[in-house]
C-alpha cells in the first residue's frame, strides 16, 4: 500500500539502485575537480533575493518567472537558489578568498537548485547540478581548463555523443555597438509584445528563443562573432587553439547566448543529441562583470554548471553500463543465536577492512536468508551455523557459481579480501 503523501510535482528522486549511479557519477566529478586543484564549497540553498536579481539579471526568465521566493519571519525576501554562480561568488567575496593570494580562486560545489518550470523529462523544479568556478583571472587558459574538466568528466563516464558548442559574447567594450545593431534588426521583425519588451532590456536573449516562427525570422540576425573587438577576438582564438591542443572538438555556434545575463566572452554548452528538447546537459562561460554587479571589486571569473539529472539520462540513452561501487560484496547468514552474534561481529570486521558487507536480520531460516543474500548483489555469502561455530570455521559460498568452502573464522577477513581483489 502506498503512502498518503507523494513527492512534490517536478521533483526527481533517486532510490536504489539508481541512487548508487547518482553518487558514483557525482564522485567521478569530485575526482576531476580535485585533480585540477579545485576546493569544495558547501553553500546554503537559499539567499537574499536581490543577489539573484542583481547577479542573474531581472530580464531573465529565471528571475522574472521561475524563482521560488518567500518572506521569512523577519520580513526578509529569500529565494531558493535557481543556479550556483552568484552564490559561489558571494561566498568568495564574503570570506575574502580572493585576498588570500594565488588567484584564481578555484572552487566547486554541488546540490539541488530550484526553478518553477513546467516539469518534463530532464526538466525538474528541483534539479541537481555540479558547479565549478575559477575567479580572479582573465587568462584564456583558465577558460580552456574549465571546459577540459567538464569534457574529461563526460569522457570518464563513458559518454561518446556529447557535443561542445562554443561562442564568444564579447565584452563591455565591443558589446554595446553590437547590441544597438541587433536591436535595430529585431525591431523590424514580427514579434509579440513580451519579446519586443525583451529587445529593449536584453536583446541577446531573443537569440535564445526556441520558438520556430521566431527562429525563422532570426536567420539574418547580426552575430556577435562578427563584431568582436581585437582583444575579445584574440581571447577567443586562444581558447580555441588551447582546446585543439588538448584534442577537444568543438562546434562554433555564433547564436549561442545561454539564459543568464552575466556571461561575457567565452560561452559554451555541452549538448547530447539523444535527449530531444532537453539536450543541453551542461554549460557555462565567463562573467567578468558579475562581481561588480553584486557589489564586489573588479574580479573576472569563469565557470560552469553541469546537469547531474540530464547526465544520468544521457548515460541511459547511450546504454552506458555505469558500474557504481557495489552496495554489498559479502552477506552474512547465521543459523542460531550464538552464530548470529558472531556473524554480526564478523560483518563489522569486514566493513573496517573496507569490504561492503551486510547480513540477514530477524533470525531467518537458511532459505529466506539466502534469498536475501542473492537480492543483495553480494559475491560471497558467509554461512555460520552452531556446528560450524563449534569447529571454528564458516562456510564461504560464491553465489554466482555455488562453490562453497570451509574457512577458519580467523581467516575469513583476509580470505575474502583476497578473493574480492581478483
Amino acid at each position: 500500500m502506498s503512502s498518503t503523501f507523494q513527492a512534490p510535482k517536478g521533483v526527481k528522486e533517486y532510490v536504489p539502485p539508481q541512487a548508487e549511479v547518482f553518487q558514483a557519477v557525482r564522485a567521478a566529478f569530485a575526482e576531476q575537480a580535485r585533480l585540477a586543484g579545485y576546493g569544495y564549497l558547501e553553500l546554503p540553498v537559499f539567499e537574499d533575493t536581490n543577489l539573484f536579481k542583481r547577479g542573474v539579471g531581472e530580464s531573465t526568465d529565471v528571475v522574472s518567472k521561475e524563482m521560488y521566493t518567500f518572506e521569512d519571519r523577519g520580513g526578509r525576501s529569500l529565494t531558493l537558489r535557481p543556479e550556483f554562480t552568484a552564490s559561489v561568488l558571494r561566498a568568495v567575496l564574503e570570506h575574502n578568498l580572493h585576498r588570500q593570494g594565488g588567484l584564481p580562486v578555484k572552487v566547486w560545489t554541488t546540490g539541488p537548485a530550484f526553478r518553477a518550470e513546467a516539469p518534463q523529462a530532464g526538466r525538474y523544479r528541483q534539479f541537481y547540478q555540479l558547479d565549478l568556478e575559477a575567479i580572479g583571472s582573465e587568462d584564456p587558459q583558465v577558460d580552456a581548463e574549465t571546459i577540459a574538466i567538464a569534457a574529461g568528466w563526460y569522457r570518464s563516464l563513458g559518454l561518446t555523443r556529447v557535443r561542445l558548442l562554443l561562442n564568444s559574447l564579447g565584452c563591455r567594450e565591443c558589446r554595446p555597438a553590437y547590441r544597438a545593431l541587433l536591436q535595430d534588426f529585431l525591431r523590424g521583425l514580427d514579434l509579440d509584445e513580451a519579446t519586443r519588451a525583451r529587445i529593449e532590456i536584453n536583446p541577446l536573449r531573443v537569440l535564445d528563443d526556441k520558438r520556430p516562427h521566431v527562429r525563422a525570422q532570426l536567420a539574418g540576425a547580426p552575430l556577435m562573432a562578427d563584431h568582436l573587438c581585437a582583444a575579445c577576438k584574440a581571447h577567443h582564438d586562444t581558447v580555441r587553439s588551447l582546446l585543439a591542443d588538448l584534442g577537444i572538438a568543438w562546434e562554433d555556434t555564433p547564436t549561442l547566448v545561454r539564459g543568464l545575463d552575466y556571461y561575457t566572452r567565452t560561452t559554451y554548452e555541452f549538448d547530447h543529441p539523444l535527449l530531444g528538447a532537453q539536450s543541453g546537459i551542461g554549460g557555462g562561460g565567463r562573467y567578468d562583470g558579475l562581481s561588480e554587479d553584486i557589489g564586489g571589486p573588479e574580479l573576472p571569473g569563469i565557470g560552469f554548471g553541469l546537469g547531474l539529472d540530464r547526465t544520468i539520462l544521457a548515460l541511459e540513452a547511450e546504454g552506458v553500463a555505469f558500474d557504481a561501487a557495489p552496495r554489498c560484496e559479502v552477506f552474512g547468514v547465521a543459523l542460531g543465536e550464538e552464530a548470529g552474534r558472531r556473524v554480526f561481529a564478523l560483518v563489522a570486521e569486514l566493513r573496517r577492512a573496507g569490504v561492503a558487507a551486510d547480513l540477514a536480520f530477524g533470525g531467518k531460516r537458511l532459505k529466506g536468508a539466502m534469498k536475501d543474500a542473492d537480492r543483495s548483489g553480494a559475491r560471497f555469502a558467509v554461512i555460520l551455523g552452531e556446528r560450524d561455530l563449534a569447529a571454528g570455521e564458516a562456510q564461504v559460498k560464491e553465489l554466482a557459481t555455488g562453490e562453497q568452502t570451509a574457512v577458519p573464522l580467523t581467516a575469513i577477513v583476509p580470505t575474502l579480501t583476497e578473493r574480492l581483489s581478483r
